[in-house]
């Protein structure tokens, strides 16, 4: 396979048009680039605080079999690759010059790429987190339920949720921006956070979910404060956000949990989660 078959523009609208049928044919294995995408149609890139945006497809026969897109300085996202799909990816990008700082996919096509990378470049991979997809099955609250409501975030709650996220991002070993602004206020716009709160009112826990794309709508971020862990918040605001989600008409309702939280991971499918796939990042 030729690293030329690989097209790749800046223009979000040419490639949705092309690779979107593409990516709405496997909306849990795609869940990523099909949220990401709509969030950069709706809001644009300053919703991710990214550089330009770049996107890349791979046509065989006149049609999209593998896509990915890259929103700078965040990792390289392609849909499922085959090892010869992989090696022509990362021969094309290194031939153009691209700088990656890592690679974010399902675990085969993260192994694939990385090790054509290392080929094409000399960086050397290092596996920094492994993770799994979950699907909602049957919705089951546990037990016990802690006491309190679940309610949407508004505008009243957006310094809370500023602290939170930047908080979130510093947890699994991001760097939080420097104005969380931009997040905050999209996801307030969108209604798309719900908070746990505590009987007198006080939030102590919060779930986000994506904009529902292809029947799919994903859980992310979940986050309790250090403090507060423990107690069943994190379990009563995930509940809270995935009914939200079957509310808005939901197929599918995913979420990824890092594998090596065994917390999370027993916590969601205690509550109707099951797997479906395993994913890895590597950096370079």
């Amino acid at each position: 396979m030729s690293p030329d078959d690989w097209h790749l523009t800046e223009h979000l609208d040419d490639f949705l048009a092309r690779a979107g049928d593409f990516l709405c044919s496997r909306p849990a294995l795609h869940t990523v680039p099909l949220t990401v995408t709509e969030t950069l149609r709706t809001h644009g890139a300053d919703a991710y605080g990214a550089d330009a945006p770049i996107f890349g497809l791979l046509e065989r026969a006149g049609e999209v079999c593998a896509a990915f897109f890259r929103t700078p300085p965040r990792p390289l996202t392609p849909t499922p690759l085959t090892p010869g799909e992989a090696d022509s990816l990362a021969a094309h990008l290194a031939c153009l010059g691209h700088a990656l700082p890592s690679i974010n996919a399902d675990r085969d096509t993260a192994s694939f790429f990385a090790e054509a990378w290392q080929r094409h470049t000399g960086a050397i991979p290092t596996l920094h987190e492994r993770k799994r997809l979950y699907r909602l099955g049957t919705l089951t609250p546990p037990e016990p339920f802690p006491e309190g409501r679940g309610r949407i975030a508004d505008e009243e709650d957006r310094e809370q949720l500023m602290l939170w996220h930047r908080e979130f991002v510093t947890d699994i070993g991001g760097t939080p921006s420097a104005d969380n602004s931009s997040w905050a206020d999209t996801r307030i716009a969108d209604e798309r956070v719900t908070l746990w709160e505590t009987p007198d009112g006080t939030p102590v826990s919060m779930a986000g979910r994506t904009p529902m794309v292809a029947g799919q709508i994903r859980i992310a971020p979940v986050y309790t404060p250090a403090h507060l862990r423990g107690r069943g918040y994190a379990g009563a605001a995930t509940v809270e956000v995935s009914r939200t989600a079957l509310a808005a008409g939901a197929a599918e309702v995913l979420l990824f949990a890092d594998l090596a939280n065994p917390t999370s991971n027993g916590l969601y499918q205690r509550i109707g989660y099951r797997p479906v796939a395993d994913f890895a990042v590597y950096d370079f």
